[in-house]
């Protein structure tokens, strides 16, 4: 992947999912747009206003959850946001890597650019200054239920803020990582902790940050294996002897699924000029293996899945997921309660199932993609499945050697794992005293889409070794196209041939980071002129 240059400006209306990549885990820098801060004047101005008027709001001077009847003086109000984030800072289990992180964290910021959190510019100043300096709020990974948005850990980095909390601080040259308390941590920055006041606690914690920054990063990361299926698919058809003409426009024109047909594209493309192809387009076969033959139907429909995950990412990245909601008064319907210069209207954006329902189906998608990736590899090894011209287990010396007998039984384990995930937004727990009677479980839903996303592209990756191994006991006279060819100059890069027995697991893992770094995606394009879709 090449290196951001500038820094990306946050508006809170045009975050992508790849920008989230590119900040998470490239350490882009990030930028306030001059009409976010001016909606963050104007918003936190109405707020003032609501504080001197004194009527009970909430979110600005009343509890929480089932204690939203409890009126604060004014005299609590900034006791009462410090109280808040402390108290909620209750997460448990693993810590958030650093890619989780700062995605929750510029997410976090984008949302406040909107404008409808009644926060001040100084505590986005901050967040902006903590993910620029390599400020990284240690946050316990559980404890989100997905509403009222990811609480638990939202509240683990906002800690931080105040001086309190834990961080993990990058050097100056990006070196090594400190451990420093809080305010240590703001320190290094140049930062001094925060005073919360009026509805900034649950400004920084109430929205769908962490579900939305994971899952922002599972769409980038599942459109990759996706593209790296198509590809491992085009040259296991290839080096099976199979036929491509499946993959025929009519044929997918007959049934225009969206991803079908972009997926019969790839696989064209990818094995447009093969001599192996063409050589046995005259044999007796009369049709593939569904493996084969239905790769555009199946990798379609989980191109469909993810594309429809994009969508709900998308938007939840540009949106203002907290609550309440602070709006001009010419914004809202005359019957919301307010005042002449504004209104605070308590509403559920922060419920995270737009994103829940989204991941679990491409969770289910997912792993269909490595089940079907799966069987192919299953028939470039398995001896009662292969063609002629292929070795037991791909190796020449079979019975001395085992060659890839076991990448398939890991292929086999990942995707038993995949398939063996929850499906956590059919639960459902009620919280907060029953104020709180249905969430989302989107935060749950997220891990779980990562979790899968690694094991599939794993899958591919040996799907991929296995192709290029096959490729060595095809006719020599013959050649690649110049899409699958690239495909198995790619692998070669980082494993050669598999002469003698050797472990498996570099190989296993070197390919797999072909594919999540996108490199394979550079080589094909670099080929093909152009990206596969």
């Amino acid at each position: 992947m090449s290196e951001p240059t500038g820094p990306l400006t946050l508006d809170g209306e045009s975050l992508t999912p790849e920008q989230v990549v590119a900040v998470a885990r490239h350490d882009a820098s990030v930028e306030l747009a001059a009409e976010a801060r001016e909606a963050i004047r104007d918003s936190r101005e109405r707020i003032e206003h609501i504080v001197d008027e004194g009527d009970p709001v909430y979110g600005v001077n009343t509890g929480f959850g089932e204690l939203v009847d409890t009126h604060i003086p004014r005299e609590k109000l900034e006791g009462l946001q410090t109280n808040l984030v402390r108290s909620h800072a209750a997460g448990a289990g693993r810590e958030l890597a650093r890619e989780e992180v700062r995605a929750m964290l510029v997410t976090r910021v984008n949302a406040l650019a909107k404008g409808y959190s009644g926060i001040r510019e100084v505590v986005v100043d901050h967040l902006v200054t903590m993910l620029n300096a390599g400020v990284h709020p240690v946050v316990k990974s559980r404890g989100s239920l997905g509403a009222s948005g990811d609480l638990a850990p939202l509240a683990h980095m906002a800690l931080v803020l105040l001086g309190e909390g834990v961080a993990d601080v990058d050097s100056a040259d990006g070196s090594e990582t400190r451990r420093l308390s809080g305010d240590e941590a703001l320190a290094a920055a140049g930062l001094e902790p925060l005073t919360l006041k009026a509805k900034e606690g649950l400004a920084l914690i109430n929205g769908t940050q962490l579900s939305v920054g994971l899952a922002a990063m599972v769409v980038v990361d599942a459109e990759r294996v996706l593209r790296a299926a198509d590809a491992a698919g085009a040259l296991t058809t290839e080096v099976t002897l199979g036929t491509t003409a499946s993959c025929d426009p009519a044929v997918h024109a007959a049934r225009p699924h969206a991803g079908q047909q972009a997926t019969a594209r790839n696989v064209k493309r990818l094995t447009e000029g093969s001599e192996i192809v063409e050589s046995h387009r005259n044999c007796d076969r009369v049709q593939d293996a569904y493996c084969l033959r239905c790769i555009p139907q199946v990798h379609g429909a989980v191109r469909d899945a993810v594309g429809h995950l994009r969508e709900a990412v998308a938007v939840e990245l540009n949106s203002a997921t907290d609550n309440p909601l602070v709006f001009a008064r010419e914004q809202v319907d005359e019957r919301a309660s307010g005042t002449e210069v504004g209104a605070v209207i308590s509403g559920g954006n922060f419920h995270g199932e737009p994103l829940a329902l989204r991941l679990d189906y491409a969770v289910n998608a997912l792993t269909e993609l490595a089940a079907i990736s799966e069987r192919r590899v299953d028939r470039m090894v398995n001896p009662n499945l292969q063609e002629p011209h292929l070795p037991p287990f791909l190796t020449a010396d079979s019975g001395f050697q085992s060659g890839y007998m076991i990448p398939q039984y890991t292929a086999v384990a990942l995707l038993n794992e995949c398939r063996s995930e929850g499906r956590p937004s059919m639960d459902n727990t009620p919280v907060s005293g029953g104020q709180e009677d249905h969430v989302s479980m989107s935060a749950t839903s997220a891990f779980a889409a990562r979790r899968v996303a690694e094991r599939v592209r794993t899958v591919v990756a040996i799907e991929l070794l296995c192709a290029a191994q096959a490729s060595e006991f095809v006719d020599d006279t013959l050649t690649h196209a110049p899409g699958t060819g690239a495909v198995y100059e790619t692998v070669r890069e980082v494993v050669p041939p598999l002469v003698d027995d050797r472990p498996p697991h570099p190989d296993i893992e070197a390919v797999a980071s072909l594919v999540a770094d996108g490199l394979l995606d550079e080589r094909l394009e670099a080929v093909l002129s152009e990206s596969l879709e």
